[in-house]
C-alpha cells in the first residue's frame, strides 16, 4: 500500500488525488544508491535538491520516491515528458513493438519509419516536408548547423545571448551561457547577438510579449508600434554589421528560451530577423526542442506563434515522451546538401523510436493536449501573476502554454537576481509540499514550469498553493 507521507512544511493545500499504486520499491537502500553514485556515475552529472530523490515510478503527471512518496512534476524530465509518464497508449505501441522488431538500422526499409516520416511531416507548412532522425536535440542541432554551412556554403551562424542548442562541441558554440562552458576551443564560426528579452534587457515593457502576463516595467510604445522591437533590430542589424561576413550560413533561435527561464521576445522580432538573415544568403533554423508539440497552445510549433516559416527546424525531448530520439525537418533542397556525401546515423530512426514518436503524436491529438496546454497553462499564469502582485521578490512571471519562467528578484524596481541560497529555499520546500520545479536563467534565478501536457486545473490550484506557502515562508524568514 502507498505510504501515507507528511510534509515538513504545512501547507493550506491539498493534493489532488490519485488513484494509481504504485509497485513496491524492491532496488538498493538509498545509501547504496548514493555510494554507488559518488564512485561510479561521473560527477559532472548533478543532481536536484540536497537531498537527491530516489524516484522509483512515475504515472502521467505523478512520480512517486522509494519511500511511496508522491510528487506532482511540474518539469518533466527537462521538459521531455510531453504526454505523461508511462502514458498507456505509448507503453502499449512501444511494448508491441519491442517484440517484433528493435533495429535494423535505415539501410533497410521497414514500416514504422516511413509511418512516422508521412506522420511527423503532415504536422508541417510546406516545403518543410523532409526528416532526418537523430537521438538527442543535441545531435540535431549540430546537424543543422552542417547543412546550413554545406547548403549556402557560408560558414557563419548567429544565435541569441542566453540560448542553449546543446553540449557538444559543435553546438556549444550557438551555446550561450556560462556554466556550460568549458575552457577549451568551441565556436569557431558563431557568433552572438543581443537577447531581446524585455525584462532584464536594456528596453521592454508591458504590451510587449506574445503572452497572457506582461512585464510590470512601463512600456512608452503607441499602439501597434514596439518600440523594444524595433531598439533589439537595432543591435541585431549591429552584429551583421561588424561581427560577421557580409553573407553567413544561419540564425538558430528558440522561439521562447527554455533553459534560460521561458525568456520571450518583442512580437515580430524573430519575423525581421528571419527577413535580415535571408538577405544575408543565410537559413533560419527554429530550436523546437522544448516548445514543439503543442507545448505553447495555441499553436503545434513555436515558430507559428511568431508568423515565420523557418528553413530548418530541430525536434527532440517530448517528441518521444522520454524515449531517446530527435528530429531535423527541412526542405528537399536543403536535405539534397547532405546527400552529396555519406551521413549516417545508426540508431536514428530506428523501428522503436518510430513507433514511440508515432504513438506521442496520436496521444497528444486523442487527448486533446494541445488545447489543454492553452487552457490549464494560461490559468496557472494568470494565478502566478496574482502571486508577483502579493511578493515583491516575484519579478516575472511569463510563458505561453504550459513553457512559463518565474524570475525571482530582491526586489521589482532593481531586478537584481534573488540570492541563489534564498531561491534554493523556496525550491527546497516546494519539493518538500510535493511539487518539483525546474531551474534556469543565467544566475538560476528562474523557476521553470514545463509539466506534462496533461495536468489538470486542480493540479494548478495545488501547485500554486504550495509556491504561494513557500514564498510565504521566505517572507517570515527574511
Amino acid at each position: 500500500r502507498q505510504q501515507k507521507w507528511k510534509s515538513s512544511v504545512s501547507t493550506q493545500a491539498k493534493m489532488p488525488p490519485c488513484d494509481f499504486v504504485p509497485e513496491k520499491y524492491e532496488s538498493y537502500p538509498y545509501e547504496r544508491m548514493q555510494k554507488i553514485r559518488e564512485q561510479n556515475i561521473a560527477p559532472s552529472l548533478r543532481t536536484y535538491y540536497k537531498k537527491p530523490l530516489l524516484l522509483h515510478q512515475g504515472h502521467m503527471q505523478w512520480l512517486f520516491d522509494h519511500e511511496g512518496r508522491r510528487y506532482l512534476d511540474l518539469f518533466a524530465g527537462i521538459v521531455t515528458v510531453s504526454v505523461g509518464h508511462c502514458h498507456p497508449k505509448v507503453t502499449m505501441a512501444t511494448q508491441k513493438q519491442l517484440a517484433r522488431l528493435w533495429h535494423t538500422t535505415n539501410i533497410y526499409m521497414y514500416p514504422a519509419i516511413h509511418e512516422y516520416a508521412e506522420k511527423l511531416t503532415s504536422f508541417f507548412p510546406d516545403p518543410l516536408k523532409v526528416v532526418y532522425l537523430t537521438n538527442s536535440g543535441s545531435e540535431a542541432n549540430d546537424l543543422a548547423m552542417f547543412m546550413a554551412r554545406l547548403h549556402t556554403r557560408n560558414f557563419d551562424i548567429i544565435s541569441l545571448r542566453g540560448g542553449y542548442h546543446g553540449g557538444s562541441p559543435y553546438t556549444l558554440g550557438l551555446t550561450s551561457l556560462t556554466p556550460y562552458k568549458h575552457g577549451v576551443a568551441n565556436g569557431f564560426g558563431c557568433t552572438t547577438t543581443m537577447l531581446p528579452d524585455v525584462f532584464r534587457g536594456p528596453w521592454g515593457g508591458s504590451h510587449c510579449r506574445d503572452s497572457p502576463v506582461q512585464t510590470v516595467r512601463k512600456c512608452s510604445c503607441t499602439e501597434g508600434v514596439c518600440l523594444a522591437k524595433d531598439q533589439y533590430i537595432e543591435q541585431f542589424k549591429d552584429t551583421l554589421n561588424t561581427s560577421v561576413p557580409k553573407t553567413v550560413a544561419g540564425f538558430i533561435a528558440e522561439p521562447i528560451q527554455g533553459v534560460n527561464g521561458a525568456v520571450q521576445y518583442p512580437r515580430n522580432f524573430l519575423k525581421e530577423a528571419y527577413q535580415l538573415i535571408r538577405e544575408r544568403g543565410g537559413l533560419c533554423i527554429s530550436d523546437e526542442v522544448q516548445t514543439g508539440f503543442g507545448r505553447t497552445g495555441s499553436h503545434f510549433w513555436g515558430f507559428q506563434t511568431h508568423g515565420v516559416v523557418p528553413d530548418i527546424v530541430t525536434l527532440a525531448k517530448g517528441i518521444g515522451n522520454g524515449f531517446p530520439m530527435a528530429a531535423v525537418v527541412t526542405t528537399k533542397e536543403i536535405a539534397n546538401s547532405l546527400a552529396q556525401n555519406l551521413h549516417f546515423n545508426t540508431f536514428g530512426g530506428n523501428p522503436l523510436a518510430c513507433v514511440v514518436g508515432a504513438a506521442v503524436l496520436d496521444a497528444i491529438e486523442e487527448d486533446g493536449l494541445q488545447k489543454n496546454s492553452e487552457d490549464v497553462g494560461t490559468y496557472m499564469l494568470l494565478e502566478l501573476a496574482k502571486l508577483r502582485d502579493k511578493f515583491e521578490i516575484v519579478g516575472d512571471v511569463r510563458g505561453k502554454g504550459l513553457m512559463i519562467g518565474v524570475e525571482m528578484v530582491t526586489d521589482k524596481d532593481s531586478r537584481c537576481p534573488l540570492p541563489a541560497e534564498e531561491i534554493s529555499q523556496i525550491w527546497e520546500d516546494c519539493k518538500d509540499m510535493g511539487v518539483l520545479i525546474g531551474r534556469g536563467g543565467l544566475y538560476s534565478q528562474t523557476f521553470r514550469i514545463k509539466p506534462p501536457m496533461c495536468i489538470t486545473k486542480r493540479d494548478v490550484d495545488f501547485a500554486v498553493e504550495v509556491f504561494r506557502t513557500a514564498l510565504q515562508r521566505h517572507v517570515e524568514r527574511a
